[in-house]
């Protein structure tokens, strides 16, 4: 009989939680345009690693916005290393609107409560325990696993995994998969069924700036050159564009397993595949899906204008563009299209988008660790409709997938916690993460 595999102590079940509360009161918070210091968080956890043997490396590109990287050996050097990131910034939090201050990291009732607490110095937190589990019990996995602790990952990366990427590339040398947020997290479309979606995909990044030039004059004169109106018209045609369905190999293959789940009869494959339809058929599970069957486009920022009776000769707009793989030269017609000869645009910001194969091993054996530990659960694949540092390690060939694991109660959204008020993880939830990445880490 095979030898049952030990799962992580109990000081590690008490750890996590020590860990996130107390990430949670280091505030880094990250307004953009460098505004952010994530050093003291970046010190908490490689003194941590370090005390547990694991020896940190902490890098900067600008003074303040600190990384740490660290690898813990395999037994196996013929493996291929594993990459485990997560980010140390957090988005900012109003404490007005906050039922408890955002950086407290107040346990209460069971939950941990803070800016944070899943997005996602939770995960930063179960990393760490597993990490010094294995230490006390004297475990070492299969293959390499080099943590990355980054900056910046809530603006441009900059200062985060796109300078570790392009700076210090040998530090992840052998690394050729990386896990890191968002993903095998607990989801209730109807009383009985529970969801884990993995990410196996992310949309790309292009938020651009629009710029709109017309004659400057008084506001009491007619203007047919007007900047504002310019402007103001595109960011309508923009923000209204019916983008077409595209599916994605990962879109598809999650399209396909809910249908089955759901006893739908519907072929993903079939040119005529009515894709709305079928997410109506879907009901509440759509929300993994939705926002990823399409490109989309919000107008998020206007600038014009310095006084209501001068008509400016120039008005500036932001959106944030988001593109499916293979998208990128119709996104980039469709926007020539809608912008006409009055309004220039340009990218603000662009990062690739993202694929991972849902047939490999690697994907196996995600959804193993996740049903060991919930075998009620039904895991899928899913594509973020957003992106992580993912994006940047894939310049050094590292194959992402979004996996921090987390058991959620019915009833607590956890979408809406990202970047919202009152964001907060159970207590059980940590201990359920702790336990599927320790199992999978030690399999991997």
């Amino acid at each position: 009989m095979a030898e049952e595999v030990r799962g992580p102590d109990t000081a590690a079940l008490d750890e996590v939680v020590t860990f996130t509360s107390e990430l949670i009161r280091i505030d880094t918070t990250n307004r953009g345009g460098g505004d952010c210091r994530e050093r003291p968080a970046a010190e908490y956890v490689a003194e941590r690693l370090a005390a547990a043997g694991v020896e940190p490396t902490l890098l900067e590109r600008t003074p303040g916005r600190t990384n740490v990287v660290a690898r813990i050996p395999g037994t196996d050097p013929s493996a291929e290393a594993l990459l485990v990131h997560g980010h140390l910034d957090v988005v900012p939090a109003d404490p007005a609107e906050w039922t408890t201050h955002p950086f407290s990291g107040e346990v209460r009732d069971g939950t941990v409560w803070g800016r944070g607490a899943v997005d996602m110095k939770n995960m930063d937190a179960m990393v760490l325990a597993v990490v010094r589990s294995w230490a006390r019990q004297g475990v070492r996995p299969r293959r390499d696993i080099v943590l990355a602790y980054t900056a910046d990952e809530e603006a441009s990366a900059e200062d985060g995994s796109g300078f570790l990427a392009d700076r210090h590339a040998a530090l992840f040398e052998g690394c050729t998969e990386g896990i890191s947020e968002s993903g095998a997290f607990s989801f209730h479309p109807q009383p009985g069924t529970t969801l884990y979606p993995i990410a196996a995909g992310e949309r790309g990044t292009a938020w651009l700036k629009l710029t709109a030039h017309g004659r400057a004059g008084h506001g009491s004169k007619v203007n047919t050159a007007n900047a504002v109106t310019r402007l103001a018209d595109v960011v309508a045609r923009i923000g209204s564009h019916p983008w077409p369905v595209r599916l994605t190999a990962t879109v598809r293959a999650a399209l396909t397993e809910l249908a089955a789940l759901y006893a739908i009869d519907v072929d993903t494959h079939a040119p005529d595949l009515d894709v709305d339809l079928l997410l109506d058929k879907l009901g509440p599970a759509a929300a993994l899906v939705e926002p990823t069957v399409r490109n989309s486009t919000n107008p998020t920022i206007l600038d014009a204008g310095y006084k209501v009776n001068v008509i400016p000769g120039q008005a500036v707009a932001y959106i944030d563009g988001r593109t499916l793989p293979g998208t990128e030269e119709e996104f980039a017609a469709t926007m020539d299209r809608l912008t006409g000869p009055d309004v220039e645009w340009e990218f603000h910001h662009r990062e690739v988008a993202l694929e991972a194969p849902v047939d490999s091993p690697t994907f196996a054996k995600l959804r193993a660790a996740v049903e060991r530990f919930d075998p009620a659960g039904h895991v899928v694949p899913f594509t973020m409709s957003g992106g992580t540092d993912a994006k940047q390690f894939s310049r050094l060939g590292i194959t992402g997938y979004g996996f921090s694991p987390l058991r959620l109660p019915p009833g607590l959204d956890y979408a809406a916690l990202f970047h919202g008020v009152d964001e907060r993880v159970p207590v059980d939830a940590l201990h359920f993460g702790v336990q599927v990445l320790d199992h999978y880490l030690k399999s991997a």
